[in-house]
Order: structure tokens, then C-alpha cells, then sequence
């Protein structure tokens, strides 16, 4: 067990995040014993093994307490430290709340894309995951609606190109894609309500409410226990 455990672990550094389907990552998710010695060599290094059941990949994380000492300090935080500046973060946070907030409603639903009318026996199907149930973005869409609040095309697309190397979001060609890490890192449970319910919601305007289900209101999204 031991070469196994150390070998997901060196994965996981080297590659950032790993599919849930991933043969030691599989053992990880359902061998108690192998799960409790990863989870004990990770603590030993101020990390944690983050999963999500609504999430193709796995990825290791800081824990709390090391939080504070490794991102603090000053004025640099997470997204300085990243590298991202506010107009960065902000971007990240409109293209999660239209890819994300669509795509989980489509899981508890048990919907996939472009399926509009709900399924007697929906609730009986597996939950499905990646581009079953998540839509990706058009790019010229999001420059049209958002440049003028996001700093125009040319600062936009260094933002889009700074995402995608972090993992939260994967380009093709014209289309915007969620990355390994856009559902996994960003804590929905605490998210969701403030954009539903808050300044971004404003700031979204029809574009979430469009890309939202028919029919979907602040009151049907339905808060999952997050992992960050």
C-alpha cells in the first residue's frame, strides 16, 4: 500500500488534479484503509485530499490552519499569489456562476445538456458528471456582454489564458470550457447564495438568469455541503 500511496500523492502534485476514474484514485475513493493513510501522510504536510461527488476530478488542497501562513501576509492572498489580479478573480467568478450554477442544477435534477423536458424515473439515474450536464460558454458571448465591466477584449483574453493554466477553465477554439478545478476548488454551498441572491446576481443580470433551467429561481437551487 505504501509505493501506491505515495505514487497518488506524486501525482497529484505533478499533474494538479487527476479523474475520479484514475485506478489509484478509484482505491482512494472507496478503500477505507488505503483512504486513511493517504489523508494521514498529507496531514503530516499541511494538505488535504478534496473530492466532490459532483466532480470529475480530485486535487490536493491546503488545510485551514496552513492557509494563514502559506497565502497570507500583507496584501498577497490566493489570488495574488496566483497570480490574478482582481479583474482576474472577477472574470472567474462570472464564468462559474455560468457554467457551475447551471450544471448542478442539471445534476440534482438528474438532466443532461439541452435536455428541457424532465424524465418520469430521473431521479433513478446516475448522477452524471463533465459534458453531459456542463455547457460550455461562447467567448465572443462573454466579451459582448461583460468587456466593458471586465476590461475589453485584450485584458479578457490574458484573464482567459491565466484561468486555463491554473485548471479552472479549458479553451477550445471560440468555446470556454469548465477545467478540472472551476467546480472542485470554488465552494458552491458558500457561493451560490451570494451570486443567486447578491451583487453578482445584479451584475449577470438576464445572461444567468438565460443560462439558468427554465423556470429555475433563487429558491430552487438547492445548497450542497461544499469541500473548501
Amino acid at each position: 500500500m505504501e509505493i501506491e500511496v505515495r505514487t497518488l500523492i506524486a501525482k497529484l502534485m505533478a499533474q494538479q488534479a487527476l479523474r475520479r476514474d484514475e485506478p489509484l484514485v478509484s482505491r482512494a475513493l472507496t478503500d477505507e484503509a488505503f483512504r486513511q493513510e493517504l489523508e494521514l501522510r498529507l496531514k503530516a504536510c499541511g494538505l488535504n485530499f478534496l473530492e466532490n461527488p459532483y466532480c470529475e476530478h480530485v486535487c490536493l488542497v491546503l488545510e485551514r490552519e496552513m492557509e494563514q501562513p502559506i497565502m497570507g501576509g500583507g496584501d498577497a492572498w490566493i489570488s495574488n499569489t496566483s497570480g490574478m489580479g482582481r479583474d482576474c478573480v472577477a472574470l472567474l467568478m462570472v464564468i462559474w456562476a455560468l457554467i457551475i450554477l447551471p450544471k448542478r442544477q442539471r445534476q440534482l435534477e438528474r438532466k443532461v445538456v439541452n435536455e428541457d423536458q424532465a424524465e418520469m424515473f430521473n431521479s433513478d439515474k446516475p448522477l452524471a458528471k463533465g459534458k453531459e450536464v456542463s455547457a460550455p460558454l461562447s467567448r465572443t458571448a462573454l466579451i459582448a456582454d461583460f468587456g466593458d465591466l471586465l476590461g475589453k477584449k485584450t485584458r479578457i483574453d490574458g484573464n482567459l489564458s491565466l484561468l486555463a493554466r491554473q485548471g479552472f477553465i479549458l479553451r477550445q477554439r471560440e468555446m470556454i470550457h469548465e477545467g478540472p478545478l472551476l467546480d472542485l476548488v470554488l465552494d458552491y454551498n458558500q457561493l451560490a447564495e451570494r451570486i443567486l441572491d447578491g451583487a453578482l446576481h445584479e451584475l449577470l443580470g438576464r445572461n444567468l438568469q438565460e443560462t439558468l433551467a427554465a423556470g429555475d429561481t433563487p429558491e430552487d437551487v438547492e445548497l450542497e455541503d461544499g469541500n473548501v
